[in-house]
């Protein structure tokens, strides 16, 4: 996907997660999220998009914790997210196509990692949002679904931090049915992600694209496990992000 179609996902996103999240009320819990509440959410969340934006407007070239959380609640804290969220788009939307600051993941430039990182990040958060206030989740595209399960396959698990690890070596497929498939093979190590069914597996989980984002996402149940479900439960006990 193009810079450009990320920092709209940014920008749609936060709307919408700011909405859901005014709508459901700082006291209401988050579905997704045990143990959270919306304040939590809305605290998260508006200290990623600040902390993002820094290392653009201020070129930092090494990594730096998050800010402090605000003590704001209630619509307080919901202007509060907005006015990060904006300016997270505006430095999206302003920062130079070669500006150089930190990055933890490949991409082809920092500004195309931090505007896809944010995409990705505000949507999940979105979900979560929507979570809370229950009715009719938003529709995801397609096409960013597989490029955010893509950034979670090739970027966060092929790191050292990935706890998706294996005593004994196995295969697990990951079966988007509307669009393409991708291979994890598992071991001691990180997984090593390919293209395509390169291996027989173990374990498939299949389903629609946005729906196999949100599981491996842990946003939602595989819509379909095939094969040993122990690998699918390991992923859901093993694969959250760590960032940086």
């Amino acid at each position: 996907m193009e810079i450009s179609e990320h920092i709209q996902i940014v920008a749609e996103e936060g709307k919408l997660l700011a909405r859901a999240a005014a709508e459901a009320g700082t006291d209401a819990k988050v579905p997704t999220c045990p143990g959270w509440q919306v304040r939590d959410l809305l605290r998260h969340a508006g200290m990623v998009h600040r902390w993002a934006a820094a290392f653009l407007t201020e070129r930092r070239t090494s990594y730096r914790l998050g800010g402090e959380l605000p003590d704001l609640d209630g619509d307080s804290l919901v202007e509060w997210f907005r006015e990060g969220h904006a300016a997270l788009v505006a430095t999206l939307e302003s920062a130079p196509p070669d500006v150089e600051c930190w990055t933890f993941l490949p991409s082809p430039s920092p500004l195309a990692f931090w505007a896809r990182r944010q995409a990705n990040e505000t949507t999940v958060h979105r979900v979560d949002a929507e979570s809370a206030r229950g009715g009719t989740p938003s529709p995801l595209d397609v096409d960013f679904a597989v490029d955010g399960i893509e950034e979670l396959l090739f970027g966060f698990h092929a790191r050292k931090k990935s706890r998706v690890r294996s005593d004994v070596p196995c295969v697990l497929r990951v079966r988007a049915t509307d669009a393409r498939t991708w291979t994890l093979r598992l071991s001691d190590g990180p997984p090593v992600v390919e293209h395509g069914a390169t291996a027989p597996a173990d374990c498939e989980v299949s389903g629609p694209a946005t729906r196999l984002y949100l599981a491996l996402w842990n946003r939602l149940p595989f819509p379909q496990v095939t094969g040993e479900t122990a690998l699918a439960a390991l992923w859901r006990e093993k694969s959250a992000i760590v960032m940086g």
